[in-house]
């Protein structure tokens, strides 16, 4: 990497401050905007993963009580191979938090939003090591507003906070082509094992960050420089590799999983099914108890015999890539393709959501009730192939939609709102077949909430749990709203569920409305997060950089994502895996805008640029 322009230290200093400044606005609007998501959010996080998330706080539970000494005896609960789902670096940090907040997931999501606000301030440092200031100002910007980033740091799971300490790693690197000391490229390999500690799927990045000091550094030093970064790696994860051996008895570098996600990764693009392997953690378990005859393999992924197990798995799913190599290549190919889609995430609310505790719908008198014979009388069905009927005992109202995949399947009567008035839609759903969505809709059809409802993997239909499904609201305006069953993708489809009594409870006047300004604003801007927006935007910024023979910046900013494009693509992947690969993209789209607006400048802004042209 070339030194940059030597300037005058009064400049130099000037430009400091400016840095500064530009850094600290970043941070402020990223860590506003996910303050905004996080209102809209907070009384639905808990839902989402639900499984996973309890299984990192039940594990941060066992260390509050067990302490240090838990962690590494063979004898303690946390000696269950169970607990090797994951890293434990992301149940240490809750347990952390835990210890100083109390047992608070708001305050561990407040930590994850200003981690995730870094995260867009090093993006902005990144690029501004690398190329135009302009560039690393828009990069920044988008990465603060994204509701991809937001959307993530608030859900109660470590993938965000994952992505931190990579790109400290990326801008350690490119500040090294200034500053190259060794003890700058040990932290580099340290902090990939950091985010190995939270997650898994950096495990192996410590090579590709190896192969870019090989390409960037003299030959005289570059060797020992990639020996730094991949020794700092180890002597992050070696730890908890030595740890795992003491108390597992057995070799496992991180964490067990590997093979789950690859079998699974597998399954996901086998549309025939000619390989019989599951495409869930249920299927997986189930087809184990019964190919080895053990009924307990059916309860857990990893106890007992989880080491086996996942060695048997890796083996069977190495088999399938072997003996059909052009076909995994294909899989790989679109797995890397969907990594630079954004994902469709949750944007900010142009209105503020419910401020009201739900707990305070207890009182018995609800503001609105329906009997499902009432819901029934009063409804509407929109569509000939829906069934309906009333159970004899009047308890359930029983709905069979039609083959649509998102079609409207029952409107119920409307209900008279207040504007500006908290409200909360209590109505039990138990699914039997496939899934549904339940909404509240105005007379305009705005969708004030909505909830998803689907039958569990693991319940015989006539087990099948009765869900509370809770609506809460705040009425825009004084226009009656309705309570809205709809498709939802179902698989199989017509779904079939069962619909209890349904109550609207008013909870009082509605606060934080003043937010609507913000909001407003906010949301108008993530509406240009699309694929269809960002993506072109990201090819001409890099066949900007490759026309420009920008190699260095080039190396570093592709780093990350070729790491994720190669590795990744081997297994089972969801887009919360792979958002590192988002903040890059960004960078690229910022060489675009930033090259753009240069373009106008230079056309319409600068003095004498129109008079300068020849006649």
């Amino acid at each position: 990497m070339s030194l940059p322009e030597r300037y005058s230290p009064d400049l130099t200093r000037q430009l400091l401050r400016i840095r500064i400044l530009v850094a600290i606005t970043i941070f402020l609007l990223a860590f506003g905007v996910g303050l905004l998501s996080w209102h809209d959010t907070r009384l639905e996080v808990g839902k989402v993963q639900t499984t996973v998330s309890s299984d990192y706080k039940r594990v941060a539970q066992l260390l509050r009580q067990g302490g240090v000494t838990s962690f590494l005896s063979s004898s303690s609960p946390l000696s269950d191979l169970n607990t090797l789902g994951h890293p434990p670096g992301y149940s240490i940090l809750v347990a952390l938090v835990y210890a100083v907040f109390g047992e608070s997931d708001t305050a561990v999501q407040f930590v994850q939003m200003i981690c995730d606000a870094l995260a867009a301030v090093m993006i902005f440092l990144i690029v501004g090591e690398l190329l135009p200031t302009s560039a690393a100002v828009v990069a920044g910007m988008l990465a603060a507003f994204s509701p991809q980033f937001t959307w993530n740091s608030v859900l109660l799971l470590p993938d965000a906070l994952a992505v931190l300490p990579i790109l400290l790693a990326v801008y350690c690197l490119a500040r090294a082509g200034k500053h190259s000391h060794l003890r700058t490229f040990l932290v580099v390999g340290a902090l990939v094992g950091v985010s190995c500690w939270l997650r898994a799927n950096a495990m192996l990045l410590t090579f590709f960050f190896a192969a870019a000091v090989l390409l960037l550094f003299p030959r005289e030093r570059r060797a020992r420089y990639a020996l730094a970064v991949i020794g700092g790696t180890l002597l992050v994860v070696l730890p908890l590799t030595i740890r795992n051996a003491i108390v597992f008895h057995r070799f496992i570098p991180l964490s067990l999983g590997a093979g789950q996600t690859l079998l699974e990764g597998i399954a996901d693009y086998d549309q025939e099914g000619r390989f019989n392997i599951p495409k869930t953690d249920m299927g997986i378990m189930k087809q184990e108890a019964e190919d080895f005859r053990r009924p307990d393999y059916d309860t857990t992924l990893f106890n007992p015999d989880g080491v086996e197990r996942e060695r048997a798995r890796l083996s069977r799913g190495f088999a399938v890539i072997r003996s059909h190599p052009l076909w995994f290549a294909g899989v790989m190919a679109r797995r890397a393709g969907s990594m630079v889609r954004l994902e469709r995430s949750r944007m900010v609310s142009t209105d503020p959501p419910v401020s009201h505790a739900l707990s305070e719908a207890t009182n018995p008198q609800p503001f609105w009730a329906n009997t499902p014979a009432e819901l029934l009388a009063g409804g509407v069905v929109p569509s000939p192939q829906v069934r309906t009927s009333v159970s004899p005992d009047g308890q359930t109202l029983s709905l069979e939609g039609d083959d649509s995949k998102y079609g409207d399947q029952f409107l119920a009567a409307p209900v008279n709102v207040k504007m500006n008035n908290d409200y909360l839609f209590l109505v039990p759903v138990r699914i039997d077949r496939g899934r549904i969505k339940v909404s509240v809709k105005n007379a305009n059809d705005k969708v004030y909430s909505s909830a998803i409802a689907e039958k569990l993997e693991t319940e015989s239909p006539a087990e099948q749990p009765v869900n509370q499904v809770q609506l809460p609201f705040v009425a825009v305006v004084d226009d009656p709203v309705r309570l809205v069953f709809s498709n939802e993708a179902s698989i199989p489809p017509q779904p079939f569920a069962q619909v209890g009594p349904a109550k609207l409870f008013e909870l009082g006047p509605a606060r934080s409305l003043w937010t609507r300004y913000p909001r407003f604003l906010v949301h108008g801007i993530q509406r240009i997060f699309l694929t269809a927006i960002m993506l072109p935007l990201a090819i001409l910024g890099l066949v900007l950089l490759v026309l420009k023979k920008r190699w260095p910046a080039l190396i570093v900013l592709l780093l990350v994502p070729i790491y994720f494009f190669c590795v990744q693509s081997i297994v089972h992947t969801e887009y919360r895996y792979v958002l590192a690969v988002d903040y890059f993209l960004f960078a690229l789209a910022g060489v675009t805008v930033a090259w753009i607006i240069n373009l106008v400048r230079a056309r319409y802004l600068l003095p004498g640029a129109r008079t300068s042209r020849p006649h």
